[in-house]
């Protein structure tokens, strides 16, 4: 690693979002809004938007039967399987008060199911789920349906009644092949299950495979995630997500069954992204941005090269929708114009539904500045340039346009009279120049918030 990497890393290593939305949901300026209100919105987004463009539904199950010490999304743990027809009822009913706010039947693009484990639920539980969703929508000739499965119990069941209700691409949750960091994450999955979860996938006529990998675990090392990697190419998928490990202990308990100590520090761990990066390209694998990868014959690709990337709550997508509804609790809406998170308890968000109230925990009403950085931060995210209009210019002080030139000079990005264009070196640290727009988190970051994970 050269010096000028090691400052970069000192330097650019410090907590920043992901930028799944902007502004990013910790910064979001309503607590509760009325159902009222964001209905209007939706209303207003589902109209303007052109209908053959679809919607998007993202449906969080968040059961689990085991808790992954790593992980830091929305899960409950239980082993009692008697929970799946309750929560499929109160899903069903949220669905049906979107539904009676649309002007007209919903053409349903894309879906995802995540979680949690979505595989936690039986074949026939996902059937009377999806077909449920389905009775009342159309569905898109180029639809992007996807599911998230654990590699112990996504089963050849699983994968063919997803299939024949038109899902084509399945994400698995892999993270790490080394059988110590597997034990002290609470995740064992030995590779015969990887892979033949896999080799499923693709009989059954699976289009995309992807595989989740997290660098920056308890106990990896460069020679360990040389070898997950490795293990990773005798399956080939399609895609790779190689997520930074967010070490948030105060936001999720169960990190604190291992110790800063036992993590590389921020060298070792730049030092893994880039082993991954130089493998990974060395294997065919193209750098989309913001950690993912994907082979040349993936959608994603093709998406890439086209410039048509678009990022949301579900991450990158190759599908841009002006409306995304979340179903579940804790998941995120996108009305374009607005922001609405469910409520994060299974408990909360039951009853809410049980007794005909939207499970509404907070949300958030776009100013026209919002819109703005919204818009440049998908640009930098997905597209890797950014134009300078009038109206974003105006809103950037003095001190943002310091950063760019020292970023410029530092090699991240280069600037032009209508622009700028992130370097492959800048890939790495996309999230710190996405920061340069973000003023909400400046804001916060200057009051001596912590909310979110390091950047590398």
């Amino acid at each position: 690693m050269s010096l000028a990497n090691e400052y970069l890393i000192q330097k650019y290593n410090v907590p920043a979002p992901r930028y799944t939305s902007y502004p990013t949901v910790p910064y979001w300026d309503t607590d509760r809004p009325a159902a009222s209100k964001w209905f209007e919105v939706v209303k207003r987004t589902f109209t303007e938007s052109n209908q053959q463009k679809g919607i998007s539904l993202y449906i969080h199950l968040p059961f689990c039967e085991v808790l992954c010490t790593y992980c830091g999304c929305n899960t409950r743990i239980t082993k009692n399987h008697g929970v799946e027809a309750g929560y499929i009822k109160s899903l069903l009913l949220e669905w049906e008060q979107y539904l009676n706010n649309f002007t007209e039947k919903p053409i349903i693009r894309e879906l995802h199911l995540g979680g949690g484990t979505p595989t936690f639920f039986s074949p026939e539980n996902l059937k009377i789920l999806l077909e449920g969703i389905f009775a009342h929508a159309e569905i898109h000739p180029e639809r992007e349906f996807s599911f998230e499965g654990h590699p112990n119990n996504t089963t050849t069941a699983h994968l063919q009644a997803l299939y024949d209700l038109g899902f084509r691409r399945v994400s698995y949750g892999i993270q790490d092949f080394d059988e110590k960091v597997q034990r002290t994450i609470n995740r064992i999955q030995p590779f015969a299950n990887v892979e033949r979860a896999t080799s499923e996938a693709r009989r059954i006529g699976y289009e995309s495979v992807n595989f989740d990998l997290i660098y920056g675990l308890p106990y990896q090392t460069l020679s360990s995630v040389s070898d997950t990697i490795d293990k990773v190419n005798l399956l080939r998928p399609d895609r790779i997500a190689f997520y930074s490990y967010a070490h948030v202990p105060w936001l999720k308990p169960g990190q604190r069954s291992y110790t800063d100590k036992d993590l590389p520090d921020s060298a070792a761990k730049r030092a893994l992204y880039e082993l991954g990066l130089e493998k990974f390209k060395a294997l065919g694998y193209t750098d989309i941005g913001m950690d993912h990868f994907a082979l040349p014959n993936d959608p994603l690709f093709a998406a890439f090269q086209n410039k048509t990337l678009h990022r949301n709550f579900m991450g990158y997508t190759t599908c841009h929708t002006d409306l995304l509804i979340g179903l579940g609790c804790s998941s995120i809406s996108d009305a374009k114009y607005a922001y609405l998170q469910n409520q994060k308890k299974v408990e909360d968000y039951n009853l809410n539904l049980q007794t005909n109230e939207l499970p509404i925990l907070k949300g958030h009403f776009l100013t026209d500045e919002d819109l703005l950085v919204k818009e440049a931060i998908l640009a930098i995210a997905c597209k890797g340039e950014l134009t300078f209009t009038d109206e974003l210019r105006a809103t950037l002080p003095a001190d943002a346009w310091i950063t760019l030139h020292n970023m410029e000079t530092e090699g991240l990005l280069q600037l032009h009279n209508n622009g700028l264009i992130v370097t492959d070196l800048g890939k790495a640290f996309i999230r710190n120049i996405c920061m340069v727009f973000d003023r909400r988190f400046q804001v916060q970051a200057l009051a001596g918030q912590q909310v979110f994970s390091k950047a590398i």
